[in-house]
């Protein structure tokens, strides 16, 4: 085997194994940053480098990432779900509900529960999320914009 093919599966495999630990424990890949209250992207590879596959991503998608405070795979999901639920549908057809209840019921399961989405071609929203659990995007020729984010969940014990 050659270098590049080395280097091809060396790359594949440490991606794989970013991507299982992003599912696994999404909150190791974003921190606070406590001087702007942004979210910045930790991983093993550069935040600039998930920006360019981020930006990338959406363009082929033709999506438009409005704002954020989740890291780029989370962020890569998300598109990739709603993506997926706007092309299998009839666009004539295509439902608000749905994709709502998709995204949610997908993210409650990759990446615990309190998920919330509000899809519509108009809406106003004020919401209190969990640290990188903050997504509002659209889809382009649909018209519909995405807003995901995550809550606490507490429990309430009965005295």
């Amino acid at each position: 085997m050659d270098f590049e093919g080395r280097n091809q599966i060396l790359t594949r495999f440490s991606e794989q194994h970013r991507q299982e630990e992003a599912v696994q424990n999404p909150q190791k890949h974003c921190r606070r940053d406590d001087a702007s209250s942004a979210a910045v992207l930790w991983s093993s590879s550069s935040a600039g480098e998930d920006q360019i596959k981020l930006a990338a991503i959406s363009i082929s998608f033709n999506a438009r990432l409005k704002a954020s405070d989740m890291s780029a795979l989370m962020q890569e999901h998300a598109v990739r779900v709603a993506r997926s639920i706007a092309d299998s549908v009839p666009r004539r057809n295509l439902n608000g509900s749905l994709l709502a209840r998709v995204l949610k019921k997908e993210f409650d399961a990759a990446y615990g529960p309190a998920w919330h989405c509000v899809v519509g071609k108009s809406f106003g929203s004020f919401v209190t999320h969990s640290p990188c659990g903050f997504l509002y995007f659209s889809l382009e020729d649909s018209l519909l914009s995405v807003l995901l984010f995550k809550t606490e969940v507490h429990v309430v014990r009965k005295p």
